[in-house]
């Protein structure tokens, strides 16, 4: 049997569950999650590698309309991802009808002559069959009669994945190994760092501190028995440093003791961590932050 490899593009809207996918398909934790929009930010590939193959697969920010600059970023990260793609995985939130989002996806990113698989994600949210009938038409209308694989999963649950890989398989064409095998990433560990940083901010924070926080690693030292961190978090007004640093340094210090207990998990050995707080105001409509921040094309 050839063996087979290429790169498949996740896109979609925000929270429809693509790092979700790519998380369940590796069968490890690769990209962080949460609940709030514009968790991911940047292209991450994820690697999976079977005996018929290597899937490289790219998880992309949520497509949504831009506000700032900063969002420009972000939708220029999901187009980047398409020309290079084999296939295209179309991720779609199963428990509502297709939004205007969803249109300007595939008016504007879905035109190229790619392979495209319709991913319904959510399904076991939807109990009426009928309404989850008309949701899934929602969807396939938005393709004008074009005619295209579609397939009902969970990416939760883990329901229908190994067919959406199969199906994946069927599409890509001969090739080689790209990455060794046991390489589940393209990133490196001060990128990892930054990642798991926001996304503890992420699930400890509410209101608007989410979307205005970067991360910065500043110095990473390795040795056998102890890696040594110092990052800082920048956000763009006063008051959100100090909801990040909280009463007394109580936040920052649980948000570091998270991290910490993470990369210790993932790296087996020590890790110590010393977190900081700066303001840069207005800085994701400013190019010059976006740039130092890598929010930059």
């Amino acid at each position: 049997m050839a063996y087979k490899s290429g790169f498949v593009a996740i896109i979609g809207r925000p929270n429809v569950g693509k790092s979700t996918l790519l998380n369940k398909i590796l069968g490890q934790k690769v990209v962080i999650t949460s609940e709030k929009p514009q968790t991911t930010r940047k292209r991450i590939k994820g690697i999976l590698t079977t005996d018929k193959g290597q899937i490289i697969f790219v998880d992309t920010p949520g497509i949504n309309k831009p506000l700032y600059k900063f969002h420009e970023f972000l939708i220029e990260e999901a187009k980047l991802a398409i020309p290079d793609a084999d296939v295209i995985i179309f991720l779609i939130d199963g428990s509502e009808k297709a939004g205007a989002g969803d249109k300007w996806i595939v008016q504007n990113l879905l035109k190229a002559e790619k392979d495209i698989i319709i991913t319904i994600n959510k399904v076991d949210t939807i109990k009426n069959i009928d309404a989850r009938d008309d949701i899934i038409q929602s969807y396939i209308d938005l393709f004008e009669g074009k005619k295209m694989p579609l397939l009902k999963i969970s990416a939760k649950t883990g329901r229908n994945i190994d067919d959406l890989v199969k199906n994946i398989y069927r599409k890509l064409p001969k090739g080689p190994k790209y990455y060794p095998e046991e390489e589940l990433t393209d990133q490196n560990m001060r990128a990892i760092v930054e990642e798991i940083i926001r996304e503890k901010i992420l699930r400890k924070t509410h209101q608007e501190i989410p979307h205005s926080v970067a991360v910065i690693i500043d110095t990473y030292k390795e040795t056998d028995t102890m890696d040594s961190i110092q990052a800082t978090i920048f956000v763009e007004r006063d008051s959100q440093k100090g909801m990040i640093i909280g009463n007394k340094g109580a936040m920052l210090k649980q948000i570091g003791t998270d991290v910490r207990k993470e990369m210790e998990e993932n790296l087996n050995k020590k890790v110590f961590i010393e977190l900081f707080v700066k303001v840069e105001k207005n800085w994701r409509k400013k190019d010059k932050a976006l740039k130092e921040f890598g929010y930059s094309n």
